[in-house]
């Protein structure tokens, strides 16, 4: 079996490479799915007249794939979610440092690799989602709050095998001690409304039919409610309202979208010319109208949603650190019994 795949990986290489003697090419791995992306890859193929070849699956799969075909990679970006997936990949020796002057000046230092091995590509913040009629918004304050008694079977939340938590319980780690992040989650389950399932949209939906009060999610899932085709969709947004936590201190928890160069990429300049673009500020307008994404590039305009939600503080640890304590985070989860 492994011999066979080995085959189909040099064959599947050599198409790839066989296609870059032809014509300019870059080969995206891909965990994102918005039509958003689609648009814009169109738009850098038509201005750029390098075509954009694209290959999607989960983050994980994509990560052990891009292992497993080694130098006989095809691909020339690792385009996903989460910085503490970016991180695991850079820990891998699967991305390689670019210099980019322009990548530089649209992505924040936080929000990109030290070493150039990846950049944010977009913001998206986990914030606390409340039923505006039953929850006061003066009643809310920190992360570290929710773990508190008058909670207690009033949370809806994801698995702990979700990345969005790993990497939100990550940042208390690194910002709070590995103790405190510990209790944070012992408190956390005991205040689960219900047992952890679903995604962050079935989250939304948990308190709008009252089977909780608040819930963590990522920003962009309301925005997709409240501008969803469906009419049921949108009724459930409106019910809930946003707080941003941490105001007094650190500030909200933010991750990223990202991509990085691979370490074997066949098409090295094109990759890093289709980063700068998406890092542009089109591209970076086009994320924040369509996926109510934060735009990490600080010269761009938030669209009118993300105005309509407020201006807020967002943490500024370096996201890489939500990769760097991933693994503890696992263990305190299951220390805990989140499940």
């Amino acid at each position: 079996m492994v011999k066979y795949l080995k085959v189909c990986l040099a064959v599947l290489a050599g198409f790839f490479m066989t296609a870059s003697a032809q014509e300019k090419v870059v080969n995206v791995y891909s965990h994102r799915h918005y039509e958003t992306d689609k648009r814009l890859f169109a738009q850098f193929e038509k201005e750029s007249g390098i075509k954009v070849n694209i290959v999607k699956a989960n983050a994980d799969e994509l990560i052990n794939r891009l292992q497993i075909e080694g130098s006989n990679s095809p691909a020339d970006i690792l385009l996903t979610v989460d910085a503490g997936r970016l991180w695991r990949a850079q820990e891998r020796g699967l991305l390689q440092p670019v210099e980019s002057e322009i990548l530089r000046e649209n992505v924040p230092a936080n929000l990109r690799d030290p070493a150039g091995h990846w950049f944010g590509l977009t913001t998206r913040a986990r914030v606390i989602v409340y039923a505006a009629d039953r929850v006061k918004p003066e009643e809310l304050s920190t992360y570290e709050a929710l773990a508190e008694r008058r909670w207690r079977k009033r949370i809806a939340v994801r698995s702990s095998e979700n990345i969005y938590n790993q990497s939100l319980l990550a940042s208390l780690i690194a910002n709070d001690g590995v103790d405190a992040a510990a209790k944070w989650a012992e408190g956390m389950v005991e205040n689960l409304a219900r047992k952890p399932k679903g995604n962050d949209r079935d989250q939304i939906k948990a308190l709008a039919s009252g089977q909780a009060d608040l819930a963590i999610v990522n920003t962009y899932y309301l925005g997709l409610l409240l501008h969803s085709e469906d009419a049921g969709e949108r009724e459930v947004a409106s019910k809930v309202a946003i707080c941003f936590p941490n105001q007094g201190d650190r500030g909200a928890h933010i991750n990223i979208s990202g991509a990085g160069v691979t370490r074997h990429a066949p098409n090295k300049d094109a990759a890093i010319k289709l980063l700068e673009f998406l890092s542009g500020a089109e591209a970076q307008a086009a994320f924040a109208g369509s996926n109510y994404e934060y735009p990490v590039n600080p010269r761009v305009p938030w669209s009118e949603q993300l105005q309509a939600w407020g201006e807020f503080k967002a943490d500024a640890l370096n996201v890489g650190e939500l990769g760097r304590h991933n693994d503890e985070a696992v263990r305190i989860f299951d220390r805990a019994g989140w499940r």
